[in-house]
């Protein structure tokens, strides 16, 4: 599975915000150290724009802008065969296509290295579209996943309670409470008791800088 793909399993930006939200406050209970997570959300990344991001700590990452023009979605695995600094040049066609309202959020300076973008798929939807949309791409062949879109991309595409607690128990090793996952992901107000459900060491005045971050309603 590919960028293009997985342009028809993501929602609508309104709602892919509020789960990449979720993720990020699951996370910061489970892992207390920000260095550490998997997931996290920034409500004030720059004027009138949110970033939520994932870092897996091998070099493999995403985020995803928001921002009043639309969202932009961009995935990097280090391995792939269109990777940027295989040949010093992002891949012919991910980028090509991106509109020009979004094309800072595509040339923003933190996520390039030696002046290339650290991108292998890359998805964009601007506020008046009805979909996402992807560069037409002539990807390498032979490759199960040549962009890494498939699994760089899962946790926005599979957005049940069941697979994050899958994920969580395997990435942190830690059991994961389920009913608290779901609580979570349907982002109702936040609880000392769900708090606790998923990290007994940790109370909801911990997580006072992490829900101001994140805009996560609190009780």
């Amino acid at each position: 599975m590919t960028a293009n793909d997985v342009a028809p399993l993501l929602p609508a930006p309104d709602v892919l915000r509020d789960h990449c939200r979720a993720l990020a406050v699951l996370d910061a209970i489970l892992c207390p150290e920000w260095p550490d997570r998997y997931f996290s959300f920034d409500a004030d990344w720059a004027p009138n724009e949110q970033l939520a991001s994932m870092k897996n700590g091998s070099g493999d990452e995403y985020t995803v802008t928001f921002t009043p023009a639309g969202t932009y979605l961009r995935g990097f695995d280090h391995e792939s065969p269109m990777s940027p600094f295989a040949e010093d040049r992002v891949w012919p066609g991910v980028l090509d296509e991106v509109p020009e309202p979004l094309r800072a959020c595509a040339e923003e300076p933190a996520f390039t290295d030696d002046g290339l973008p650290a991108v292998t798929a890359a998805l964009w939807r601007l506020s008046t579209d009805e979909q996402w949309h992807t560069g037409t791409v002539d990807l390498p062949p032979g490759h199960p996943d040549p962009d890494g879109a498939d699994w760089l991309f899962q946790s926005l595409t599979d957005r049940s309670a069941e697979a994050y607690a899958d994920f969580a128990t395997d990435y942190y090793e830690v059991p994961v409470d389920l009913p608290a996952v779901r609580h979570i992901l349907a982002l109702r107000p936040l609880t000392t008791e769900v708090v606790r459900a998923l990290n007994p060491d940790l109370t909801l005045t911990d997580l006072a800088d992490d829900l101001e971050e994140t805009g996560y309603p609190a009780s």
